[in-house]
């Protein structure tokens, strides 16, 4: 027998949703790779062994063995798209929009990201880690395992460098496995209102390159975890040209590239993104249909954001149904932020994507694990439950996976397994 450091056996539901050859797409999103009565074997915080738990216990024995009888095991949810690091909070701008006020309208009056940013740009490294470790915890208590963090609420070098020191503070004393990204081009900051090419001057020229050296002198690049960079392609924000400028700046450097596009206005950005090879492409809500032609033939994840929408009292949502039967590879995130989304779980994610864009509960989970994973350049690693990958997973308190989107607003996870150990 071989001696395995944890054993989960007699899962109802083992799902894997394993795609080794990168992220699903088409019909292939409508499997989640179920593997009845499953088990796994871990070894050093890796899966060594999935399959049927009479399969697993032919070959493998362990004194730690958790017996997860008549329950779903599933991987871990990845988060591809979140914004926790920040000071203060939106409370007011919540009434605002329940008596009508739009995002845009918000924005130009100085709301919006600004007031977070005035918030962010007085706090201290200490202070925004422990409110960002707060809601870390949220997210892993609603089964998030990996996830994304943006900067973007500094808008000026110190405190983008700021917020970049907690992201790597985070990664290396949490539990959540995160991937770091420089979103300078968040919004026009008000120092340079009405000289918006001036602030893309000092993203270009100092910023991104400075950021970089951040990155190669961190622990990220050591892991060889990708830095990326993001742009937010929107009217009040920056338009085609200046995002253009942003994105391809960063890609000569080194980045990765990912870009906030079609969320109020189609401007071009899915098409200039995707073509200039963009590892996602996120919410989507106004992309048109020869861009979700060009994205279904790219590698390029498109991330959905429908707890964006359902925030807002939005009655319209991305295109998610069209985008998956034309072949895109699309992904789930909580956009989690003091804004437009202040939600840490995946699972309500999944379950207003299900019910709003029409998602099929298998879709919603690949979308939510193995492409979210690719959609951070970490497929290889996280997201499903296969051989080599990271031992992220999730005991959920039922006997069908599909429980996880029927039901809503509670939460489903009653054990959490992070790199092997539980937790």
């Amino acid at each position: 027998m071989v001696e395995a450091d944890l054993l989960l056996i007699n899962a109802a539901q083992l799902v894997t949703c394993a795609s080794p050859d990168g992220p699903k797409r088409g019909v292939a999103m409508a499997d989640v790779g179920i593997i009845p009565e499953g088990a796994v074997a871990i070894v050093d915080g890796k899966f060594v062994a999935v399959g049927p738990t009479a399969e697993i216990l032919r070959t493998y024995d362990s004194a730690h063995v958790v017996d997860a009888i008549g329950s779903v095991i599933c991987p871990g949810f990845v988060d591809p798209h979140t914004h926790i690091v920040y000071a203060g909070d939106r409370l007011n701008e919540f009434e605002l929009k329940i008596k009508g006020a739009e995002y845009l309208e918000i924005l130009a009056n100085g709301g919006g990201i600004i007031s977070t940013v005035a918030s962010t740009r007085e706090a201290s490294v200490e202070v925004l880690a422990s409110l960002a470790r707060q809601r870390l915890d949220k997210m892993l208590a609603c089964g998030t395992t990996t996830c994304e963090i943006k900067t973007g609420y500094g808008l000026d070098l110190e405190t983008e460098l700021r917020m970049l020191a907690v992201i790597a503070d985070l990664d290396e004393t949490d539990l959540v496995d995160i991937s770091p990204t420089l979103l300078a081009a968040h919004t026009i900051p008000p120092e340079f209102s009405g000289n918006p090419d001036a602030y893309v001057d000092l993203i270009c020229d100092e910023m991104l390159p400075l950021a970089w050296k951040w990155y190669e002198q961190s622990h990220f690049a050591t892991k060889k975890i990708p830095f990326f960079c993001d742009v937010f392609t929107e009217k009040n924000a920056f338009d085609l040209s200046q995002s253009q400028r942003v994105v391809t700046t960063a890609k000569a450097l080194g980045y990765g590239i990912k870009a906030h596009v079609d969320q109020f206005s189609n401007l071009g950005g899915t098409r200039m993104a995707v073509e200039l090879g963009a590892v996602s492409v996120d919410h989507l809500d106004t992309i048109s249909a020869d861009e979700i032609t060009l994205l279904a033939e790219s590698e390029t994840v498109g991330i959905v954001v429908p707890t964006e929408n359902f925030n807002a009292g939005k009655t319209t949502f991305a295109p998610a149904r069209k985008m998956i039967d034309a072949g895109c590879a699309i992904g789930i995130s909580t956009d989690y932020n003091p804004g437009s989304a202040p939600c840490p779980s995946m699972p309500m994610a999944m379950a207003i994507a299900c019910r709003y864009q029409k998602l099929l509960p298998a879709e919603a989970l690949n979308a939510a694990t193995i492409n979210a994973a690719q959609a951070l350049g970490r497929g290889g690693s996280h997201g499903s439950i296969e051989i080599g990958k990271n031992a992220d997973l999730l005991i959920l308190d039922f006997p069908d996976y599909r429980q996880l989107m029927y039901e809503f607003g509670g939460n489903p996870v009653r054990s959490i397994i992070k790199s092997g150990t539980l937790i």
